[in-house]
């Protein structure tokens, strides 16, 4: 009997157990979270329209990459957000390229930081191709054509009275300075392509030029690189606390994951916005990332959600009901549609 008592299992003491691990939770759920920048521009206000974003600069209506495209987005919405990727060239300067070698899309080869941007100038380099590639190799050139199946030039684009095009034929290369100086009241999304030591020399010359235009406060960068994004969390806690970017896939996820369980009081990663699709495969787990609670826990951190690409207009409506910041896509004018019949007075 007595050794019977000994092991009896004691319920008062496993539920006052359970009891002070739920209190515990309940305080750390909580807590107010910590707030990954002081300052972001990118968080929009409640029911308010979300940033229109053109990737690439819109590039199913004309050319990726390229000052005209911009330009197009520009005409669509004067407030545009315009999204684009960099490389950097022999010399050292920093234009923009979906793709760090000049194969798919120009009427070139090689890789850009083997080309400088004077030969790139003076060769008439011509940014807009969607050329075949096999095994590595170009098989076949062809001239780009918009989502309408038409082949452009630069003389379609609708530019702001008093802008001539730069040729009237090709679409020349364009650099992040043009960029910047064009449209100096845009905010801006610059993604670092290349990798290794070449992609920090590009981040190195991108942070150089948004410290001379005093741009810190409307661009915000990005990488898919490790090594990247590492050096952009380095550059925030020494030299630059203003600087503003996005996080890998997995400090994504690690929102993701604790705000799910409302344990994203320990999320601590410097972030400024995520740019994210509305799902995307971790680990053989297909994570669907267009969820209201998840674009609330981000705010909660003062973090902007802007979600890529969309070019769907159902999928349009419904990111704009979840409360995104910004929608990036390939065609603005029929974001801009939908834009305004969503929020039309």
């Amino acid at each position: 009997m007595t050794e019977k008592r000994k092991h009896k299992f004691n319920w008062k003491i496993f539920c006052i157990v359970i009891a002070s691990i739920l209190l515990v939770y309940l305080v750390i759920a909580l807590l107010p979270r910590p707030q990954s920048v002081q300052s972001n521009p990118f968080v929009i206000e409640k029911a308010a329209k979300p940033l229109l974003i053109a990737h690439g600069g819109g590039n199913r209506e004309f050319p990726d990459n390229t000052l005209e495209a911009c330009y197009n987005a520009y005409s669509v919405d004067p407030d545009v957000m315009l999204e684009m990727d960099v490389s950097i060239t022999k010399d050292d300067v920093v234009i923009m390229s979906h793709d760090t070698t000049l194969d798919y899309r120009t009427n070139a080869r090689g890789e850009i930081a083997k080309w400088t941007y004077a030969d790139l100038v003076d060769q008439r380099v011509d940014f807009s191709y969607l050329n075949r590639i096999e095994n590595g190799v170009v098989v076949e050139e062809i001239k780009y054509t918009d989502y309408q199946g038409k082949q452009v030039t630069p003389l379609d684009v609708n530019y702001p009275q008093g802008v001539h095009a730069r040729d009237d034929e090709i679409f020349p290369v364009t650099r992040l300075v043009d960029v910047l100086e064009t449209f100096p009241h845009n905010t801006v999304n610059v993604e670092i392509k290349q990798s290794g030591d070449t992609g920090l020399r590009a981040l190195a010359a991108v942070i150089k030029i948004v410290e001379d235009h005093d741009a810190f406060d409307r661009v915000v960068l990005a990488s898919f690189h490790k090594e990247i994004y590492q050096e952009l969390k380095h550059i925030a806690q020494t030299t630059h606390p203003e600087l503003l970017f996005s996080p890998q896939n997995s400090g994504v996820a690690k929102l993701f994951v604790t705000g799910a369980l409302a344990l994203d009081v320990f999320y601590g990663e410097p972030v400024a916005v995520f740019q994210i699709p509305m799902s995307y495969e971790l680990g053989g787990i297909n994570l669907h990332l267009d969820h209201k609670w998840f674009v609330k826990a981000a705010h909660r951190h003062n973090i902007a959600v802007h979600y890529w690409t969309i070019d769907d207009v159902e999928d349009m409506k419904y990111l704009v009901s979840i409360g995104a910041d910004g929608i990036m896509t390939n065609l603005p004018h029929t974001l801009k549609q939908v834009y305004d019949e969503m929020f039309a007075k």
